[in-house]
């Protein structure tokens, strides 16, 4: 026997072995369309009993095997049925040969035969025959089945015949000696009348009838018959035939410990009676229910009645122990003979399937390492296949995954051994895929994405090369991508740099011809391959979802309920609310995007591979809204660190977008990597709203951009930063052209503007424009363009804030304002014998040092188009950075008072800090030329100034009196009222540049009080004439009348006062003369007085005068210091001096 049978199971001895066969030439399809209806006859219950007959067909089965029909009786042909075609009746003879041809193949053992004839109608198919069947067409042969059933009854009369002929004791008949074919040779020569002789031919003849009533369904009379065998074959030493009985003994055993098999078709049996099912569950405990029966008392029909003769008593059933060991035992004495290799191979493997239902894989595994190193004839490579492949799916049923995938791939190798003509490539790759289970590997890349890594690396590495290297031969260059990519995502971590620049030269080579996709690639099997996309190829550890620029950020109009108030709910906090959008919090994000607008999302990735990694047609997937990705190629350095790369896309519609993930295109593969699959990855969020698409506004100035930065204490960021450089009072127009860029019509624009923390005091409106030309052209429509412009005045404190200027001596100075020399020079400049000649650069007039630096923030607020609609707005923010140089210098402000009660002289130091020459004017005076670093005074004559609220009196105790920030509130709006009044400018004429000049800062309360008219108003009237800087004209000897008339101005009352007038000459030597009571005469008392006047009133008072001579006369009026006067300051009794002229009287 040279040819073994690998799906041998220990139920397949009691099974009648059928031999299907086409005849002449017979189509693949319809030949197995036919048996597998015949196969489909497998059990047949025989009539009039409750037996059951067991058949195994075998649609090709050796001959030779055939011989060992009498060692082991399932191994003999017993029946044969041949399939043929005949479509006309002149074949018919010639088809019939080959039948008569076909059976004497198998003639020595066949019980009976059937010939299946197809296609032949006429008189030959009408006559009835038992050995053939005539059916018009494969299509037409419902009475198949009937006829095989009808067969295997008649196979069952000859087996029956035969066993009950064999089984009966005929004494004096010599019982002759079952061999095997390479026993025949050795017998020759022996005594047949030896004892030894007799008892071996007993012994084989016993285990023949034992398989016989097996093949029969007597299992009861087999295990009989099995155990007096064993008896008279171990009696001799027959090891070769008592390990066959040994066999049978274990094979009836297993049929009745196990009646679904174990060839792993459970349910397929069917177990006669009923006697077996009550028993099921004491067959497997160990000294199972044992039934004793007489060797001697076994008739025709089974069991004798009468126990009286029994001679000894035998077990009947193993219990599952023994079964193993009688297995090991009859697989010792095959071991014995070279030409029982393949018995002993099958056994082996019957017991393998035994031991995985008795679930013992280490001794089922020492079986299959016994079978393993069984040495056969000379193998074909179909068989060294057949029989790796039997090892591993025996290695499989008892769990040894790994071992049985070490013997299919060990069969797949041999498909395509160098020794094979033909080498079969696809079923060599169909075994490598059924190996990857047990190298605990699958087709799938998420199996590897979490957790760690199960398996050896370096044996799945080799396996999955050579997945790749057999789908190339197959010719199938999709499939050798799709592992060779496979490998590379899955065992990156486990490639040596140089593997990696080989897998990776090999992936590009297969994608030139056959780019990889992300599509499922189905075998012809069924089996599907789903795509493999390259997480690793780069890694991505974070991806974030990044907001707009800050000039495109769309902002909501803030409700009346303010931005942060729901009102779907009347409570401040709902800790259900919270709870139940706990997760939703983790994924939305609490900015917008714009529909039309490039919105960017930021991953970080790195290279793992050892050389640089070209990732193309980078883009990003995304779900929701219809969104158009712009895709991007970066090329990451060798093992580089965590890299930025930023992915943009245009989302085209409105409503809730969601970042699934990103696409690559990596050595010719394209992958979509969702971030649920990519483990390890952080993110803010994935989701995020699009709402409609807004205008987009672009700004462009008349000014040089700045290389400074603004930071606003906000957080807003600056879009545009410009810079300008002014003289300190300086005006600058700023040209600003809006383009609408976008593509919705800009319908609404609002401007403000803010200026950022400064420590230098800023007067007068820094930014100044109007709108209303602006406004006039829209909507502006995608493409237009529109102007604005906005005044810059630089306008701050002009006090000198350097030590080292001198005040100017009030000595010498003229009060006409003309220049005169000033020792200033002597002061900002060293002496020659103490300073170096050339002075330090940081004493030149012009200094850095002395720029002084403004910022502000122009705010553009605009919207249109269906975002306007939605009620949202684009903020775009220009920044703008002015270098104020200083222009004029006021060194000192004071007052002298003028000849008028009513007036005063201002006197204002300048000082010229620039290095051009400088002229300076004010209301009413001609043009003061300063050189560079000169300093002059201006004196200014100005009327006082009658203020709207003057300051509460002394002893006043008002509700804000004592608010510093109201007093100087009030301070700097007087301050103001002067300078606008003085009207102060500066122009430099050669730059041609021009500003003004401001007083503001400079003026003191001091100064203040001194140019604000008093709060008692005092008038003095000569003949009714006021008499302030006038003479006033009268004749001597002629009474003039003289009144003083007071108008309070103060929010209080007061009064009464007393006033006396004293009259003096001054002789314009220092020398004043009030002795003058010859001279002057009053008509009356020289004292007046006043009664008290209320808030707003007036109140006059009268008297005369009478000169006695010519000459010029003044009169200095004087106050009595009583209470009245004494609680008011002296500045408020600031009367006009009274100059009168006396001349001589008319004649």
């Amino acid at each position: 026997m040279s040819v073994p049978d690998y799906m041998q199971c220990a139920e397949d001895h009691q099974t009648l072995l059928v031999v299907v066969q086409p005849v002449g030439v017979v189509s693949e399809e319809n030949f197995f369309r036919i048996y597998k209806r015949i196969s489909s006859v497998s059990q047949v219950s025989v009539r009039d009993s409750q037996r059951v007959l067991y058949i195994r067909y075998r649609h090709h089965y050796p001959p030779e095997n055939n011989e060992w029909g009498d060692f082991q009786t399932h191994r003999k042909v017993v029946g044969l049925v041949t399939i043929t075609d005949c479509c006309s009746a002149k074949d018919w003879p010639q088809t019939f040969e080959k039948f008569h041809v076909q059976k004497e193949l198998y003639g020595a053992t066949l019980y009976d035969s059937r010939l299946f004839v197809f296609g032949l109608q006429g008189e030959i198919a009408e006559q009835p025959r038992t050995d053939v069947a005539f059916y018009p067409s494969y299509e037409d042969c419902q009475t198949v089945e009937r006829r095989i059933e009808d067969f295997i009854e008649s196979l069952f009369i000859v087996l029956e015949s035969k066993r009950l002929d064999r089984a009966t004791d005929k004494s004096g008949d010599k019982i002759p000696l079952l061999c095997v074919p390479f026993e025949k040779k050795d017998f020759v020569g022996l005594d047949t009348d030896s004892r030894h002789y007799k008892k071996r031919c007993q012994g084989r003849m016993r285990k023949h009838v034992g398989d016989l009533c097996l093949q029969a369904g007597m299992l009861q009379d087999s295990l009989v018959h099995y155990h007096m065998s064993v008896e008279l074959l171990r009696s001799v030493n027959d090891f070769l035939w008592l390990g066959a009985a040994l066999e049978g003994l274990c094979s009836a055993s297993v049929i009745y410990h196990y009646p679904g098999g174990t060839g792993g078709k459970a349910g397929t049996r069917r177990v006669p009676g009923s006697s077996l099912a009550a028993e099921a569950a004491n067959r497997h405990r160990p000294g199972a229910q044992e039934v004793l029966i007489d060797p001697g008392a076994l008739t025709t029909n089974g069991i004798n009645p009468d126990t009286s003769a029994e001679i000894g008593r035998a077990k009947n059933c193993l219990s599952p122990e023994d079964i193993i060991d009688r297995y090991k035992e009859a697989i010792s004495y095959y071991s014995k003979y070279k030409n029982a290799g393949v018995i002993e191979l099958e056994a082996c493997v019957k017991a393998v399937r035994v031991l995985a239902i008795q679930k013992r894989s280490m001794e089922a595994s020492e079986f299959l390492q016994n079978a393993v190193y069984i040495n056969l004839r000379q193998l074909s490579e179909e068989e060294k296949i057949q029989r790796y492949s039997v090892l591993s799916e025996l290695y499989e049923l008892i769990g040894f995954r790994r071992k049985s995938a070490f013997f299919r791939r060990v069969a797949a190798m041999q498909c395509v051994a160098p020794s094979v003509p033909e080498p079969g490539w696809r079923a060599c790759y169909k075994l490598l895929l059924d190996t990857l289970p047990g190298y605990s590997l699958s087709l799938d890349p998420k199996d590897f994405s979490k957790g760690t890594h199960r398996g050896w690396a370096a044996v799945q590495t080799r396996l999955l090369h050579e997945l790749v290297y057999a789908s190339r031969r197959m010719g199938n260059p999709a499939l050798s991508v799709r592992h060779l990519s496979f490998l590379l995502q899955t065992m990156l971590d486990f490639l040596s740099d140089q593997e990696k620049k080989d897998v990776t030269q090999s992936l590009e080579s297969y994608t030139s011809k056959c780019p990889g996709t992300m599509e499922v690639i189905t075998l012809p099997d069924g089996l599907t391959l789903p795509p493999v996309p390259f997480t690793k190829l780069p890694i991505v550890r974070h991806v974030k979802l990044l907001n707009l620029p800050a000039s495109l950020r769309p902002q909501k109009v803030k409700s009346l309920l303010g931005q942060n108030v729901s009102a779907k709910s009347p409570f401040i906090y709902s800790p259900i609310i919270a709870h139940s959008r706990g997760e939703e919090r983790n994924k939305k994000i609490d900015f917008q995007w714009v529909q039309g607008a490039v919105c960017e999302v930021q991953l970080m990735v790195y290279n793992p591979m050892p050389f640089e990694l070209r990732v193309e047609n980078m883009g990003l997937l995304t779900s929701g809204v219809e969104f158009e990705s712009l895709p991007a190629a970066l090329s990451l350095p060798a093992e580089s660190g965590l890299y930025p790369v930023t992915l943009v896309g245009v989302p085209q519609t409105t409503g809730m977008i969601t970042v699934n993930g990103y696409h690559t295109t990596v050595f010719g593969v394209f992958s979509d990597c969702l971030l649920d699959n990519l483990p390890g990855v952080k993110t803010s969020g994935s989701t995020v709203e699009v709402i409609p698409a807004l205008p987009r506004l672009q700004i462009s100035t008349s000014l040089p951009r700045s290389a400074h930065s603004l930071q606003p204490s906000s957080g807003d960021e600056i879009s545009t930063n410009v810079a300008v450089q002014l003289y300190n009072g300086e005006t600058q127009q700023l040209v600003i052209k809006l383009e609408n860029i976008g593509m919705e019509p800009l319908e609404k624009l609002e401007v403000t503007s803010k200026v950022l923390t400064t420590k230098e005091r800023l007067y007068g409106d820094f930014l100044s424009w109007t709108l209303e030309e602006t406004l006039a052209q829209f909507p502006l429509q995608p493409g237009k363009v529109a102007t604005f412009t906005v005044n810059i005045k630089a306008k701050l404190d002009f006090s000198c804030q350097e030590n080292v200027l001198q005040d100017l001596s009030d000595d010498g100075v003229s009060v006409s304002g003309f220049p005169l020399c000033s020792p200033f020079r002597q002061v900002v400049r060293p002496r020659v014998d103490s300073k170096p000649v050339n002075p330090p650069e940081g004493t030149k007039a012009g200094d850095s040092s002395h720029l002084k630096t403004l910022e502000a923030v122009l705010n553009f607020k605009y919207s249109g188009g269906p975002g306007h609609a939605e009620g949202y707005y684009r903020s775009l923010s220009l920044g703008l950075h002015v270098e104020v140089e200083p222009s004029v210098f006021f060194t000192r402000v004071s007052t002298l008072p003028a000849t008028s009660t009513r007036q005063c002289h201002l006197l204002l130091d300048v000082f010229n800090p620039t290095e051009h020459e400088l002229t300076v004017s004010a209301r009413g005076n001609q043009e003061l030329i300063l050189n560079s670093g000169e300093c002059q005074r201006m004196a200014v004559q100005v009327d006082k100034f009658d203020f709207e609220s003057p300051p509460p009196a002394p002893g006043e105790k008002g509700p804000c009196a004592s608010a510093a920030p109201l007093e100087e509130e009030r301070q700097g709006a007087r301050g103001l009222e002067v300078s606008s009044m003085l009207d102060v400018r500066w122009r430099v004429p050669s730059l041609q540049r021009t500003g003004e000049a401001s007083v503001e800062g400079l003026l003191t309360q001091l100064v203040l009080d001194h140019v604000q008219l008093a709060p008692l108003q005092w008038d003095v009237l000569v003949d009714g004439q006021p008499c302030d800087c006038e003479v006033a004209a009268c004749r001597v000897g002629d009474p003039i009348r003289l009144e003083v008339r007071l108008t309070n101005r103060s929010p209080r009352s007061v009064g009464p006062f007393a006033l006396t007038v004293v009259p003096f000459q001054d002789h314009q030597n220092g020398t004043h003369n009030y002795d003058l009571h010859g001279a002057v005469s009053f008509v009356g008392s020289s004292t007046f007085y006043l009664d008290a006047v209320q808030p707003s009133g007036q109140s006059a008072c009268l008297g005369a005068l009478l000169f006695l001579y010519t000459g010029d006369f003044f009169l200095h009026i004087r106050f009595h210091e009583d209470g009245s006067s004494k609680e008011l300051p002296q500045s408020w009794f600031c009367l006009p001096s009274v100059h009168v002229r006396a001349r001589e009287a008319q004649a």
